[in-house]
């Protein structure tokens, strides 16, 4: 008996739905290409319903509500493929209190939202929300694409910024804000153009060199890729004004419809859940209008005006039932970039960056060609001139790569003078490596305990991974997160290492736990704890021991002082939606804050009663 690709047409669709669940997309995609028959089978909804809940972003429920925002479920797909390797703890290490972005889901869309350093109520994590501020998000377009929009506050004032999500390489782990050249031919140039010139109120510099024009003219129309100046190519202060002035022309006030919440609450309120989504489905409406119109062609004030109009013709692509064409390119997994040209894309053109060349530390030095090294093998800075020349319009990206990186215990080496966010490697708890993943807690016992002279107490944020060190099994918690307000330990250190191989002989000091009932520990490791040491950068380690209880809980005590560290494991996502989100910072800043701090720089002052007093809203 022979059995070939139509005995799959015999199939029931609920049938060949749970076959495909071992297909990857890509695989589905080659498959409509054998035949009409096939391609219309693959076509179906249950098809790409399964290849949605196999990618495990979000729960069946919420693809059955995120599936009105789009043109299918196959478009859904896509973006959902597009986006997964977005999803996870991004750091930078400044400031040392925490800058601990995690992106999650929102609707139809991702969301990345910064974790505010804080501390903890009576209750502990029970007791008041998690606070958090928005940082960007990636919203589908109608056909699955994907829209970029960054996040920020300008004078009190709520912004977005529109502008690209690049191709987003599957084993991303750094996440750059960069500001990308592009080609347009019904455009003149940058530094050619006379509303560039005049809007700045700035004269055309004439001292720029005749041959250097020439050169990078030349380079333009032979279409020599050594053109094409690439913007980390750029001095760190140029890089910066770029961002500075992309953002202030970019830039769309908040309106109440985009105001609303970036994802639902909790499904166990179902009244306020339903009501959420009413709100987020305007939102996802009114944020692709945006994205088309452009960024400067409108003032904010003529689209407010206008919004009931964009509104209601934008509401026919959630009752259209018509499902665009996808296509199967799309899920290529060399991560291709699909370009699409859209109205308004004058507006990501800049008619005002006369004045960075004006202050540039860049336009005036002695660097010859960008491609020339200096004495020691480095690579120079491109000059700012070139980054123009090789393009007519500049708009803001995110790009997600994946780069070579040094690591030391799980926290990777970053650069001072990159707009960049690092992806840590989360790891799926196993039989080997049973305690990994994101810990959060404070010191004290019994849990979240307060002291007399203290009502709350610093959240800590500890990723736990293992390493092999001399044959022996090693536990380290590394801190992502502290909720002081003034910073103790760097972060990337250690707060403690436990040895899984070596059990502790070391009583628990205490016989009961926050409900006076007895502890029951299940196993106990010997280990050592932070201490000072040499300097900040540098501490020390003092012995100690990491108990686990069977309840889940974790705490590593200092042999000398009874400090204790009390961790349980947290569901991001959970403490998020419960959340309260705050105002976001600067949007360059917001994105990731450079600036080396010990204090708190995210959520204000703190107050005389030792907890921080942020600005908060009642808002998700």
């Amino acid at each position: 008996m022979l059995c070939d690709s139509s005995m799959l047409l015999y199939l029931p669709d609920d049938v060949f739905a749970i076959i495909s669940r071992s297909f990857s997309p890509k695989d589905i995609c080659n498959l409509s290409l054998c035949c009409k028959s096939l391609n219309t089978l693959v076509a179906s909804e249950k098809i790409w319903l399964t290849q949605c809940e196999v990618l495990s972003i979000v729960p069946h429920k919420d693809l059955v509500e995120w599936r009105k925002g789009v043109s299918c479920y196959k478009a859904l797909c896509r973006f959902l493929v597009k986006v997964q390797p977005l999803i996870g703890i991004w750091v930078h290490q400044n400031p040392e209190l925490g800058n601990v972005v995690y992106v999650m889901p929102g609707f139809v869309s991702v969301v990345g939202c910064r974790i505010i350093p804080q501390e903890l109520g009576p209750l502990g994590m029970e007791d008041g929300p998690i606070l958090w501020a928005s940082v960007f998000e990636v919203v589908a377009d109608f056909d699955g694409s994907t829209m970029f929009f960054l996040h920020g506050r300008e004078k009190g004032v709520d912004y977005v910024y529109p502008g690209l999500a690049k191709s987003i390489d599957k084993f991303c782990n750094i996440l750059l804000l960069e500001v990308e050249p592009e080609k347009n031919k019904n455009v003149g140039s940058l530094l050619e153009s006379k509303s560039f010139v005049h809007s700045s109120g700035l004269e055309l510099s004439r001292k720029v060199g005749r041959s250097n024009s020439d050169i990078c003219r030349s380079q333009i129309v032979m279409g020599n890729s050594e053109g094409n100046v690439s913007f980390s190519r750029l001095a760190f202060s140029d890089r910066r004004k770029l961002l500075e002035v992309t953002t202030s022309q970019v830039r769309q006030k908040v309106m109440d419809a985009v105001i609303g919440p970036l994802f639902p609450r909790l499904r166990d309120d179902e009244e306020n859940f339903q009501k959420d989504l009413v709100l987020l489905r305007e939102r996802i409406l009114v944020l692709r209008q945006i994205h088309r119109l452009g960024c400067s062609e409108m003032e904010m004030e003529d689209y407010k005006a206008n919004s009931q109009g964009v509104v209601g013709a934008t509401q026919l692509d959630f009752d259209d039932k018509r499902s665009r064409a996808v296509p199967d390119s799309l899920f290529e997994e060399d991560g291709g970039v699909q370009c699409v040209k859209r109205k308004g894309i004058r507006g990501y053109f800049w008619n005002s960056l006369k004045h960075i060349l004006g202050r540039s530390n860049s336009v005036n030095d002695s660097h010859s060609a960008s491609k020339k090294l200096t004495t020691n093998g480095e690579i120079r800075h491109a000059r700012l001139q070139e980054f123009l020349r090789s393009s007519d319009t500049i708009r803001l990206t995110l790009n997600a790569s994946n780069m070579k990186l040094s690591s030391y215990r799980a926290w990777p080496n970053m650069h001072d003078s990159r707009y960049a966010l690092y992806k840590l490697p989360l790891r799926v708890p196993g039989a080997d490596h049973e305690y990994a993943g994101l810990w959060g807690g404070a010191f004290g016992w019994p849990p979240g305990k307060p002291s007399e002279d203290k009502p709350g107490k610093a959240l800590f944020f500890l990723l736990l991974s293992y390493e092999e060190f001399q044959g022996q099994q090693l536990l380290i918690a590394t801190k992502i997160l502290e909720g002081t307000h003034y910073v103790l330990h760097p972060n990337g250190s250690a707060m403690f290492i436990a040895n899984v191989n070596e059990p502790s002989s070391e009583p628990f000091p205490w016989n009961t736990d926050a409900d006076s009932l007895p502890v029951n520990i299940k196993h106990a490791f010997t280990g050592e704890g932070i201490a000072s040491g040499y300097g900040f950068r540098y501490p020390g380690s003092k012995p100690g021991s990491l108990f686990v209880f069977h309840n889940g809980v974790i705490a590593f005590i200092w042999k000398e002082t009874k400090a204790v560290l009390t961790l349980q494991r947290l569901n991001l996502q959970e403490l998020l939606k419960k959340g309260e989100r705050i105002p976001s910072l600067l949007p360059i800043a917001n994105f990731s804050y450079l600036t080396k701090s010990y204090s708190n720089v995210f959520a204000g002052i703190p107050t005389s009663s030792s907890s921080l007093s942020s600005p908060r809203k009642g808002r998700r």
